[in-house]
């Protein structure tokens, strides 16, 4: 199955509830301001934020009105337009080697298994790739994601429970600067806003990374667990406060009804999705591709 036919299949519930609205909309066979309104209120219902939905459908209006066109597909057409564009608002993100990818987010976004797929993306794509166990936080952190770097068959940089993440982050840029590596992964203990020392232990990290390692591409991504809907907003903008966020990883898309939220997220903070995971296997990640995205919700 190829890109398209797993985000289709991970979109499936979003596009079943999406369409199914646009479909009640659309029967009504009057386009006018009553349908403006109710086609504002089912973007909002798939999680596309209030003011996101509402600058779509204004520009929907505004060129339907200047065309002078009632045309169902021709309105369609300019929704998949809008949502588009809004998606690929924000600058993308080029991995140029050499290139460190501290990796965040909060507990059970699925960090561990997105960083193993990661090395093995990047490892397929002929890149040299090492990674940091810098979760000493939590037990079995390190095994588990040693587990990942066995799998991908990627060097990992490692330390004991409790010890000081950043010493581990120090120890693997000087191995990947030895090494001339090509792209270093940082997993990062999950954490919540509300923990204030491991939020400045990222900070912490982030200072280590830059000091140590001028000469690489320094970029942070945040895995988001896509059935959190509008409640990922915190999350980016608590991260982002931090130690600032370049970059989006999205996963379980399979398990919502909401995936519109990663539009009004990515549009508004303007923080491009870089990744999204499709499934459980360790190939199971993709480039994020917008136009693919759009498509696969219709």
């Amino acid at each position: 199955m190829g890109l398209f036919g797993k985000l289709k299949a991970a979109l499936s519930k979003t596009k079943d509830g999406l369409a199914k609205k646009l479909g009640g909309l659309f029967s009504k066979d009057k386009i006018g301001e009553d349908f403006y309104e109710e086609l504002e209120d089912i973007l909002i219902s798939s999680d596309v934020s209030v003011k996101t939905a509402m600058e779509i459908v204004d520009e929907i209006r505004e060129t339907a009105i200047k065309e002078k066109c009632r045309d169902k597909d021709y309105v369609i057409d300019l929704l998949k337009k809008e949502l588009f564009e809004t998606l690929d608002y924000a600058e993308p993100i080029e991995f140029t080697p050499p290139v460190a990818i501290m990796v965040v987010g909060v507990n059970g976004v699925g960090k561990t298994t997105t960083i193993g797929k990661l090395a093995n993306k990047f490892i397929k794509e002929g890149k040299s790739v090492s990674i940091a166990a810098a979760d000493t936080f939590r037990a079995a952190a390190v095994d588990q994601l040693s587990v990942w770097a066995d799998r991908a068959k990627v060097r990992i940089i490692k330390s004991d429970e409790g010890a000081d993440a950043s010493a581990v982050v120090f120890d693997a840029v000087s191995s990947a600067k030895a090494k001339k590596t090509d792209v270093l992964i940082i997993d990062t203990a999950g954490r919540l806003h509300v923990k204030a020392n491991l939020m400045e232990e990222l900070k912490k990290m982030d200072r280590v990374l830059k000091r140590e390692y001028p000469d690489a591409k320094i970029i942070k991504l945040i895995v988001l667990d896509a059935t959190t809907g509008q409640n990922a907003y915190n999350q980016v903008e608590t991260f982002n406060e931090a130690v600032g966020i370049d970059g989006i990883i999205l996963t379980k898309l399979d398990g919502t009804a909401k995936g519109g939220f990663i539009i009004s997220l990515s549009y508004e903070l303007e923080v491009p999705v870089c990744f999204v995971g499709t499934g459980e296997k360790i190939d199971d990640i993709e480039d994020f591709d917008a136009k693919e995205f759009i498509e696969a919700l219709f």
